[in-house]
């Protein structure tokens, strides 16, 4: 009977662990991070504010996670701080935290999906949240902002000659999207993803119960192309509720077997 109750109690602390969206960090740094509330600085050593440099930030988030409110916060901090950086935010709320109490108002099984696929591309044992994506190829805890600000400078910091332009016209319920790239690589896909800019949710059940939560840059669609020219047209649906002052669209194209962005853009809503 006692072995049972230890065994039992190793189980409920393990499972502890997992709801509270823990992660084994990488260095010392990581499990450190930056707790402090200091500025997000970028690195202004290049002119960046041009298609020969970019980087995306993905965060795989959930309002019923009570780790992740900070790293909801880091976003709309750099944001704020990016100037006329090529920086481009998308935040994704995944559904595997909505059986757990609160179910979050933005969370799309599509956006779990993705963090599954990234999860395959960069050889991760676990899923956690929050979880940091730079350019499809790094990932690190999203409390870390000390990590999420050297690796978005060290991004600006890297050149391409991939060109990408969006153009995008209102059709009643649709969007079309006119599109036009200089490279068309092996296993690639055009990625648009329709981002409300801001929002909020009263948590009245879970984790964050009781708490305001404001978020930015939030997915709620994501589309996805095969791309057979380097230039072209495609559709997609608009959110209830779309408009062009609320609204943006992201484009991005994506290799399939790595993960890696290749290039990024916004689309000029017409």
């Amino acid at each position: 009977m006692k072995n049972t109750l230890i065994i039992l109690g190793t189980i409920a602390f393990s499972g502890f662990f997992f709801l509270n969206c823990f992660m084994f960090p990488d260095s010392q740094e990581e499990l450190i991070g930056n707790s402090k509330a200091t500025t997000i600085k970028i690195s202004n050593n290049n002119n960046n504010n041009n298609n020969n440099s970019f980087v995306v930030v993905e965060l795989f988030t959930s309002e019923g996670c009570s780790s992740c409110p900070p790293a909801d916060e880091l976003i709309t901090k750099l944001q704020s701080e990016a100037g006329n950086k090529n920086l481009y935010l998308l935040a994704y709320h995944v559904d595997y935290w909505d059986r757990l109490g609160w179910k979050d108002q933005f969370s799309s099984n599509e956006f779990t999906l993705r963090q599954q696929k990234y999860q395959d591309w960069l050889h991760l044992q676990v899923m956690y949240t929050p979880q940091f994506i730079i350019n499809g190829t790094t990932e690190f805890a999203g409390y870390n902002e000390s990590a999420l600000n050297k690796k978005v400078s060290d991004a600006l910091e890297a050149k391409t000659s991939t060109d990408l332009t969006l153009t995008a016209q209102s059709d009643k319920d649709a969007l079309e999207i006119q599109f036009k790239t200089n490279v068309l690589e092996k296993d690639s896909r055009l990625f648009v993803a329709t981002v409300q800019k801001q929002g909020t949710s009263k948590v009245i059940r879970g984790e964050n119960t009781g708490r305001m939560l404001h978020h930015t840059q939030i997915v709620r669609q994501l589309n996805s192309f095969k791309l057979d020219n380097k230039e072209g047209k495609v559709t997609v649906l608009k959110p209830q509720n779309f408009n062009s002052q609320d609204f943006e669209l992201i484009g991005f194209i994506q290799n399939t077997v790595t993960g890696r962005i290749v290039i990024t853009t916004k689309a000029d809503l017409q």
